[in-house]
């Protein structure tokens, strides 16, 4: 175990400061280069030398192809309202690594981050040269590892972690959840999760623990029942999160009957698919205050309406207005037409990554446009207009092609109809850079490089 590290007095050097935070960033970005692995053989090791921070507070761990990350962001402001200290790991950030790690609705500080990294990167090294793990950990077990780290010097009194891909061989899965969620089911990742509803789900019921519940959200027959074979197995309990579950619209608001109590009115994040996401939400806390963490149920509709999750269905005034969603699979490409029939004439800026179902997500998306423009984020995953024209074949016959993201924007802004908005969509990372444009990076090169470093 590595013995932990004192804060650094304000009388000391800033040259060393300086020095840490720079080993941390590059540390960061190294790993990047790594991409995506599955197991947890190396966290588990993590972990255990820095002494099991992830067992220092109950966790809620929360999976699922679309949903999971909003259901995190609902849980943590309502366990937030509740008076509770709530640690918040999510991924993949938008704009700043930082946004990752949160406490108490905050993102971890820089200073903070650069002693979580290169705690984990001390951690890392001892265990290479000593044989444990046979190479140092991914991008995404180093910022795990370095969320638990942080969560248990921040002395959180729960932590909501949102898993990366799947669950079973995720790196958050090391964790010990009092309660999960799995919030959807839908294909994504199919290289490494598998080709059918059925393996994707038994993939995300890797987050099932034996005598404990695990709420369910409207999940395909194929799915619930990979589940519910997987449960058996497990001993685990399953919550059905909309079963004797009424809703009902007041006004703009939803009110949310369970079968123990009434919620609301409640304010809803934008866009039909978020009321399903919302009484998971409440459905999980209803369980972790049976679990015993406590939850005061009856502030809820306040900590759900401080609810902010950015870059999914996120309006950004201007002139002319964008319109911010990920949509980076057909399911979530099918949640924002929905929301789109809605609305009045836009421009599509669409960017995505070049493992996706991009004819699916096209045919769902560009005829709905009154134009299209390709563009290509950041990284080497990503697919260029060029190749995203091709495979979604007859529905790009008319798009334009602008690798550049400025000059992407610059000529959506000139195909507008009169009072139209600019929709950027198909990828998280497109989301990010967009947003990264009208406020500047921190955190060092690892924060630019990062974009490469993730599933979406």
């Amino acid at each position: 175990m590595i013995a932990a590290t004192p804060p650094m007095s304000p009388s000391a050097p800033s040259r060393r400061a300086k020095a840490s935070a720079r080993r941390a960033a590059a540390y960061l970005a190294a790993r990047t280069r790594f991409g995506i692995k599955f197991g947890l053989e190396t966290i588990r090791a993590l972990v255990e030398t820095l002494g099991r921070p992830e067992t220092a507070y109950p966790t809620l761990l929360v999976a699922g192809t679309n949903g999971k990350g909003s259901v995190t962001a609902y849980a943590d402001a309502a366990l937030a309202a509740s008076g509770l200290k709530v640690g918040r790991y999510t991924s993949p950030h938008l704009v700043r690594v930082n946004e990752r790690i949160a406490v108490a609705g905050r993102d971890i500080k820089d200073a903070d981050l650069d002693r979580a990294v290169d705690r984990v990167r001390q951690a890392a090294e001892a265990l290479v040269q000593s044989g444990r793990i046979p190479a140092h950990p991914t991008y995404f077990e180093v910022l795990t590892a370095a969320a638990f780290d942080h969560f248990q010097r921040a002395k959180v009194d729960v932590a909501v972690l949102e898993v990366g891909m799947g669950g079973r061989l995720d790196a958050t899965n090391v964790a010990d959840p009092i309660v999960s969620a799995i919030v959807h089911v839908d294909y994504d990742h199919e290289a490494y999760l598998g080709t059918t509803l059925a393996a994707i789900a038994t993939e995300k019921a890797g987050v099932l623990r034996r005598g404990r519940a695990t709420v369910l959200g409207p999940l395909p027959s194929e799915a619930r029942e990979a589940v519910a074979v997987a449960a058996r197995a497990e001993g685990a309990r399953l919550v059905d999160a909309l079963a004797g579950v009424a809703v009902r619209e007041d006004g703009e608001r939803v009110v949310v009957r369970t079968p123990s109590a009434d919620y609301g009115p409640l304010v809803t994040l934008p866009g039909l698919h978020q009321r399903d996401n919302l009484v998971v939400a409440v459905r999980l806390l209803e369980e972790a205050a049976a679990a015993g963490l406590p939850v005061a149920l009856d502030r809820v509709a306040g900590g759900i309406a401080s609810t902010r999750w950015p870059g999914r269905l996120e309006t950004v005034p201007g002139d002319p207005p964008l319109l911010l969603d990920g949509a980076h699979n057909p399911s979530g490409a099918r949640a924002l037409a929905e929301h789109l029939r809605e609305r009045g004439p836009f421009v599509l800026v669409f960017g995505v990554m070049a493992d996706k179902d991009v004819a699916e997500i096209a045919e769902t998306l560009f005829p709905l446009a009154d134009a299209v423009v390709l563009t290509k984020p950041t990284g080497g995953r990503a697919a260029n207009p060029e190749e995203i024209a091709a495979r979604a074949g007859q529905h790009a016959a008319r798009a334009h092609r602008v690798p550049n993201l400025r000059a992407a924007l610059q000529r959506a802004r000139r195909l507008l109809p009169p009072g139209a908005t600019v929709v950027v969509a198909g990828s998280l990372y497109l989301v990010g850079e967009v947003l990264a444009l009208k406020r500047p990076r921190k955190w060092s090169s690892a924060s630019g490089s990062s974009h490469r470093a993730g599933p979406r």
